[in-house]
């Protein structure tokens, strides 16, 4: 129950990694925008779903994940809410250049639905046992993570329907009916439970160890995250984060743009290829997370690494599209895979706080899809057309420094426990 309302909720708030990738075109066309622009554009929702993930995944270790994932559901619902009204008052003829940064705002607005991941995942790692962690943050990971991926072949279905602003309304009615069956399902673990009845922290720690519960908090949000920010390996899963999970918002909102722009596809090609990204590499992150309990987290992640540093390899030197469409299909599955594998080993390194390393990691790591898009654009910008497969040379560099890390962690693993996880920066 407690992992099915978790990935509901996440599920419906990280939708917003599409919020404005397979409609980019629309506002392209009418606001006459530049490619950094479009960069900006699609990457906004993903500012406020990376950075809010830090406080909120530490505000999880101290009253539990429910309320902290609804208020971002809520904030999501104004945003969404706030693109309805433009689109209704605004769309197409006065939504000018001058009406960006209110488009923006929006966009960030709700893009708040994207940090409930590291709600989420903390609120999963309490009630499992640590011999099913990668398990069951796999299926969390993998099933909600195919939200975008679905939103990118249903949104351009309804537009082409009914339009534009059906499409936000549709998808504003969604995340309301998304509130209310978290909130009906949403548990929060034992031990939050316990406390909210009103025993005392230390009694309602025994009673959760009794039922089962083997992670516990520390006391308070600024404690878990400095307890995670101390710990060096927290820094290292950070940046294996922002190549694989940042790198995966970031294709999923410019791959529309580049098929179109680069390879002249049309746009029901494009949204297949774009949909197909995403719905591949959420659910190859299912068994990537069994691949992690069997294998370990640093030799899975070194395996998909390899075979994302290929895959960007390929898109960054071939100009062909049966070439760029394998290598998008290597990055998918290199992505996806490390995804599942960089949240089997959090709770195996900073089990003392879970909420604040999901968050730092989860936060910081996700600031990749805010990041990579406008350097994307401005790749093309700087290069003209063939800078958008030269642009992929991002991710090839970021694959390089995640095996490099990848590697040190695993000789890390190796040393004493006692170094394993407390050892500090």
């Amino acid at each position: 129950m407690a992992l099915t309302g978790a990935t509901i909720g996440f599920f419906i708030g990280f939708g917003a990694v599409a919020l404005f990738g397979p409609t980019a075109q629309n506002f392209v066309q009418v606001m006459q925008l530049s490619p950094t622009q479009v960069g900006f554009l699609v990457a906004i929702p993903m500012l406020t779903g990376s950075l809010l993930r830090i406080p909120f995944g530490a505000w999880v270790d101290t009253t539990g994940g429910k309320l902290p994932l609804l208020l971002l559901l809520l904030l999501s619902v104004v945003g969404i809410g706030g693109l309805y009204w433009m689109l209704l008052t605004l769309y197409p003829d006065r939504l000018g250049q001058s009406a960006y940064p209110l488009l923006l705002l929006f966009g960030a607005l709700g893009g708040c639905g994207i940090a409930t991941f590291s709600v989420g995942i903390s609120q999963v790692s309490y009630w499992f046992p640590k011999r099913s962690q990668g398990w069951a943050l796999g299926v969390y990971g993998g099933l909600g993570n195919t939200s975008p991926g679905l939103v990118s072949i249903v949104l351009p279905l309804i537009i082409g329907l009914w339009g534009l602003w059906a499409a936000y309304l549709i998808s504003l009615t969604i995340v309301i009916c998304g509130i209310v069956l978290y909130y009906i399902l949403g548990q929060n673990a034992w031990s939050f439970q316990l406390q909210s009845q009103g025993l005392p922290r230390a009694e309602a720690n025994r009673e959760a160890a009794r039922l089962g519960q083997e992670f516990f908090p520390q006391t308070s949000a600024v404690a878990t995250l400095m307890g995670a920010a101390r710990q060096w390996r927290t820094w290292a899963l950070v940046m294996l984060y922002f190549t694989s999970f940042g790198g995966f918002l970031a294709l999923t909102a410019w791959l529309p743009t580049y098929w179109q722009s680069f390879h002249a596809a049309s746009y029901w090609t494009a949204i297949g290829l774009t949909a197909g990204f995403s719905l591949f590499s959420s659910l190859i992150r299912v068994p990537g997370g069994s691949w992690s309990d069997r294998f370990g987290g640093e030799a899975v992640a070194i395996m998909a690494l390899a075979v994302l540093l290929i895959g960007a390899a390929i898109m960054t030197l071939s100009t062909g599209f049966t070439a760029a469409v394998i290598g998008e299909f290597l990055i998918a599955a290199g992505m996806g895979v490390t995804n599942a594998a960089v949240f089997r080993m959090v709770p195996l390194y900073v089990p003392d706080a879970v909420g604040g390393a999901s968050g730092w990691v989860g936060g910081l790591g996700a600031l990749g899809g805010f990041v990579v898009p406008p350097l994307l654009g401005g790749m093309v910008e700087w290069l003209g057309s063939i800078g958008y497969a030269r642009g992929y040379a991002v991710f090839v560099a970021l694959a390089v420094v995640s095996l490099a890390l990848t590697g040190v962690l695993r000789a890390a693993r190796r040393q004493p426990s006692s170094t394993t996880v407390h050892q500090s920066m």
